[in-house]
């Protein structure tokens, strides 16, 4: 190969990176800086993140897309806190006794901020009553009327009996009544009767006695006979009198907490209900000698409100992260409480959930944590529907939970939800459930790369200054920040973006702090970077480091120098863990006759994957494109990524496959001082491929492990030429033109850098240069076609002669043979008998 084919694919060293440089930046250190507050080269996520947070109709609420690492997560934080302040701050809610339906608590609205006032006063309010009652009852005033409720009740009693003793001491007989009965006893002389005395008495006297006495009877229950109404008319006096004594208590108690909550119609309602249950409540459990403990936890139990939402009156709107979002932890839940084994529950055991509390604000969640718990995603959307939240059990709904439990009454939902998710699973809600449009109308894109503007630089550096103030890291020097940026541009793969994987460059500048810390330096300088990028690499380069011991010792195969037919020098990277490394691999290629056409042995034993089994069918339509216009193209030739025992994909092995076919073809050896990667379309350009730095410096350690002699180097497409950001080793070797890189946009291009020669170009009739590569290879295929079609010519006359010398054997007569066709030797002892 003529010296100047290779210089004019050669790249230049300064087109392997983009440096930045110290003087780029207008600072020493990061500590004269102003911090940066917003998120970097994010405009289109910001503007639809405002417009998503601003849109008050339903329906519009936000997922944000983008991956782990791109600042989406503290930058929705910081942008929703700073625009809740600026929002009136939402009401309060709070549970109350449903003193008709204790099994439906009533829910309250309060202005924000009076929610604990309101829970307090009541808590003072039951200290009342325990001061006020039974005291009450124990005042002159009432035990007075009490008393002449008694005595006009026993009045009456009293003179009922007064008539019927009249008419028993006429009669010579006495009355006797206690507490509980009434009793008439014979006399004789103004004297009781015992048993034995009565029994003396002539039989005529005992008889008048027993119907005199059973007169008196009679007469007794005439009497009496209104005795039950006297009774109830007593109790309905007293009870009245209960009644307006408690009803006058609880006024200067109760009138206070009406005035102080008047405009909420709820509360007032509250307090009536509460005033009207409290007239039994304290005649039932306020009278006896209980404990005061005991009866005020009984009324606390009663009256006391729970609260589900307290706010801080110029608090803003709420902004809540649920970090684990079950259902309870989302919708709230019912709390039960054991009494010998039985489950019981009431208002006060209500538990609110983070809707609960950003009612009125936003709410943010992780969607892989949302989708991983079951119930919510149905239950969330039924309440963003409805906007209403309901607390129940979503056990209840599939017969699961055997206990009486509560229906809370529904609290109204104004609430924005935010999702943070990735775009695979955003792009699959949008497939299969035809609610989430409707529901999540704003997406906002988090890109992963960051386009290198005028301010991107400035705004990089203040980014970095904000980091370190607010973790009180020390400040960065000009050089550290432009290694950084070079990191960046280098996660990004591109010599004119910044990497939007804020996380990883802010794990890199805490790892270098702590370097710095043990050096004992106030500023963090470029020197502490490369530290820590060389401790990361070493932590994690065990895998690699094997990798490259099994190469130099011959377990893996691969050559760096000399020249070889139907082999070549092909580019994979490995992924393990968070390290990705590249690993060169030999692609071999065998091509023989026959009509299988090119087999993929990767997909044959199903360890290709489609993307790359894609790229080795491509190979058919270039070859036969490109070689064969003239004969069909009729071979068998079988690929193989050698020593691959796992899955592959991706199709950036095909360039180096062509090569290496054709290498095979034309009987061209190959240098293996160079190493290749590139994907081909139908048509021979070679296009870009991902992870050209580490394949590239893979391959570079290979070479400089084993002494670089200047021959080596890799070849890459040059579409790809912009996502150079190689490492300072590499860099250092191709300006000493110890080590190459080369760029080619077509196959030819890539073929004769490893054969040494240029492949040759066909003239204006298809026809390539006699003794060109690709001449050998039109050559080769139009031999192997050839050998096809004499094959298929000698098939008939074949057959007939074997049936001729099988008749023969057996002496059977043959039959005759077709005519004889062109070019077909006649068959011996066609005649013999």
């Amino acid at each position: 190969m003529p010296d100047p084919f290779a210089a004019g694919l050669r790249l230049a060293p300064d087109a392997l990176t983009r440096p930045f440089d110290p003087s780029q930046f207008a600072f020493t250190t990061t500590d004269d800086l102003e911090p940066f507050r917003g998120v970097l080269g994010q405009e289109r996520a910001v503007e639809a993140l405002q417009f998503g947070v601003a849109m008050p109709r339903p329906g519009y609420n936000v997922f944000v897309m983008g991956e782990p690492g791109t600042g989406r997560f503290s930058f929705v934080q910081r942008y929703l806190k700073a625009e809740a302040k600026r929002l009136e701050t939402p009401v309060d809610w709070v549970y109350v006794n449903n003193f008709d339906e204790p099994r439906e608590p009533k829910v309250l609205e309060l202005p924000a901020g009076t929610a604990s006032d309101f829970i307090a006063d009541v808590n003072q309010l039951i200290d009342n009553l325990l001061s006020t009652f039974p005291a009450v009852f124990e005042h002159p005033t009432y035990q007075q009327r009490k008393n002449a409720i008694d005595r006009a009740f026993n009045q009456r009693y009293d003179r009922a009996l007064d008539v019927i003793e009249r008419l028993s001491l006429e009669k010579g007989i006495a009355l006797y009544r206690d507490s509980a009965n009434i009793a008439f006893t014979p006399m004789k002389d103004g004297k009781a009767l015992d048993e034995a005395e009565f029994a003396q008495l002539p039989e005529a006297e005992r008889e008048r006695f027993h119907v005199d006495i059973a007169a008196l009877e009679e007469r007794l229950n005439e009497e009496l006979a209104s005795l039950p109404q006297w009774k109830r008319e007593s109790s309905n006096q007293l009870r009245q009198l209960n009644e307006e004594t408690i009803t006058l208590a609880l006024q200067p108690l109760l009138a206070p907490l009406s005035e102080k909550y008047a405009e909420c119609a709820g509360v007032c309602a509250y307090l009536q209900a509460m005033q009207v249950n409290l007239l039994k409540t304290v005649v039932d459990q306020l009278l006896d000698d209980k404990p005061d403990a005991q009866r005020r936890e009984m009324l606390e139990d009663q009256y006391s409100p729970s609260l589900i939402v307290g706010h801080h009156a110029s608090g803003g709107a709420p902004v809540v992260f649920e970090s684990h979002p079950t259902y309870d932890n989302l919708f709230g839940r019912i709390e039960y409480s054991t009494d010998q084994g039985a489950l019981y529950t009431s208002y006060r055991q209500l538990r609110p959930g983070a809707l609960h509390r950003a009612n009125g604000g936003y709410l943010v969640l992780e969607a892989e944590k949302l989708f991983g718990e079951p119930f919510v995603w149905d239950a969330l959307k039924r309440a963003l529907h409805s906007r209403q939240l309901k607390m129940e059990s979503p056990l209840a709904e599939l017969g699961r939970l055997a206990t009486v439990t509560l229906t809370p009454q529904v609290i109204p939902l104004q609430i924005k939800v935010i999702i943070i998710g990735s775009r695979q699973l955003y792009y699959t809600l949008q497939d299969l459930d035809p609610d989430f449009q409707e529901m999540f109308r704003v997406l906002v894109d988090f890109d992963e790369e960051i386009p290198l503007a005028e301010d991107s630089l400035e705004q990089f550096a203040q980014l970095l200054t904000t980091r370190t103030s607010e973790e009180g890291m020390a400040p960065l020097t000009s050089a550290a920040v432009a290694r950084l940026a070079t990191y960046s541009a280098r996660l990004a793969e591109h010599q004119g973006r910044l990497s939007a994987r804020i996380g990883d460059l802010f794990q890199l500048v805490s790892e270098a702090d702590f370097v710095r810390q043990l050096a004992s330096d106030t500023v963090t300088d470029v020197g502490h970077i490369e530290r820590a990028l060389k401790a990361k690499a070493t932590r994690t380069g065990r895998v690699s480091a094997r990798i490259l011991d099994d190469m130099l010792a011959g377990i893996i195969l691969i050559d760096t120098e000399g020249a070889a037919i139907g082999k070549c020098n092909g580019l994979t990277v490995l992924e393990v863990g968070d390290s990705a490394f590249g690993v060169p691999a030999r692609i071999s290629a065998t091509v023989y006759p026959g009509g299988s056409g090119i087999v993929d042995i990767e997909r044959e034993v199903n360890l290709g994957q489609p993307i790359h089994s894609k790229g080795v069918m491509i190979l058919t339509g270039y070859l036969g494109s490109r070689y064969a216009q003239e004969f069909p193209l009729e071979i068998s030739a079988s690929i193989a990524l050698e020593q691959s025992y796992g899955y592959v994909d991706g199709d950036s092995a095909s360039l180096g496959e062509v090569c290496t076919l054709i290498s095979a073809l034309s009987r061209t050896p190959l240098k293996q001082c160079f190493a290749i990667t590139g994907s081909i379309n139908q048509f021979g350009e070679v296009q870009a491929v991902g992870g050209v730095n580490e394949k590239i410096e893979g391959f570079f350690r290979l070479c400089e492990a084993r002494g670089l002699t200047g021959e080596q180097g890799v070849i890459i497409p040059y579409a790809n030429v912009t996502n150079l950001m190689l490492d300072d080793r590499v860099l250092q070797a191709v300006r000493e033109g110890r080590f190459h890189v080369y760029a080619v946009r077509q196959v030819d291009e890539a073929l004769g850098l490893l054969v040494g020669e240029a492949a040759g170009t066909p003239d204006e009739k298809g026809q390539f240069p006699e003794g060109s590569v690709n001449a050998r290879v039109v050559q080769r295929l139009r031999e192997i076609a050839e050998m096809g079609m004499e094959e298929e010519d000698k098939g008939p006359a074949k057959a007939i002669a074997e049936e001729i010398n099988t008749a023969v054997a057996a002496k059977k007569p043959a039959r005759k043979g077709p005519a004889k066709e062109p070019g077909t030797p006649k068959p011996k002892g066609s005649g013999a008998a």
